[in-house]
């Protein structure tokens, strides 16, 4: 299956090839631009729906994601799992749900997002959501591309799993090649 996914995502011209700052502040040659995926309602669902059948066992109450990909996937994996789908806005250096949201203590909460390289904006709503006493059944993403596993403490479920070179930014090979660094993420 993951690589009827890969071919799906270099089809949606998603894999893009280059020199690019990633969300985490790393620099990588290749650049997954998640967008071009959620312009397609079909290929979205059938990606949410691996996510979905993931956890379907696990009495889902709500579905959280960050903004702003993970608007757009709470929405779609809440759907199929016929449930309620929410969001973690930024609210200084956390996340926070805000607009009525109201997860109560012991509600269960499964996590997605769109890409992971480091787990930051996961890690993020894992907080926002125990904040409100909320129970985190698990995390599932479109793509994981973090350098190494990451261990969130919860359940994991990747689409794709695809590793790919990152960079400290000052030790950096394409900025030492003169590659031009793009920024095209948030």
């Amino acid at each position: 299956m993951s690589e009827q996914i890969l071919q799906l995502f270099k089809d949606t011209g998603v894999m893009m090839e280059g020199h690019f700052l990633l969300t985490s502040g790393l620099h990588s040659p290749v650049y997954c631009e998640k967008f071009r995926m959620l312009q397609y309602p079909k290929h979205t669902e059938t990606l949410c729906r691996l996510i979905a059948d993931h956890f379907k066992d696990q009495n889902v109450r709500w579905v959280a994601g960050p903004t702003m990909g993970g608007i757009i996937l709470a929405y779609e994996v809440a759907k199929i799992l016929d449930v309620r789908g929410i969001y973690a806005e930024k609210e200084g250096n956390e996340r926070v749900f805000r607009r009525g949201h109201p997860i109560v203590p012991g509600d269960r909460v499964l996590i997605v997002d769109d890409i992971i390289t480091t787990g930051g904006s996961i890690l993020e709503v894992i907080k926002a959501v125990q904040k409100v006493g909320g129970t985190i059944v698990g995390a599932g993403v479109l793509v994981d591309r973090s350098p190494e596993e990451i261990n969130l403490g919860i359940p994991f479920f990747s689409c794709l799993r695809t590793t790919t070179k990152t960079y400290q930014p000052d030790s950096c090979p394409l900025c030492k090649a003169g590659i031009p660094l793009v920024r095209l993420g948030g």
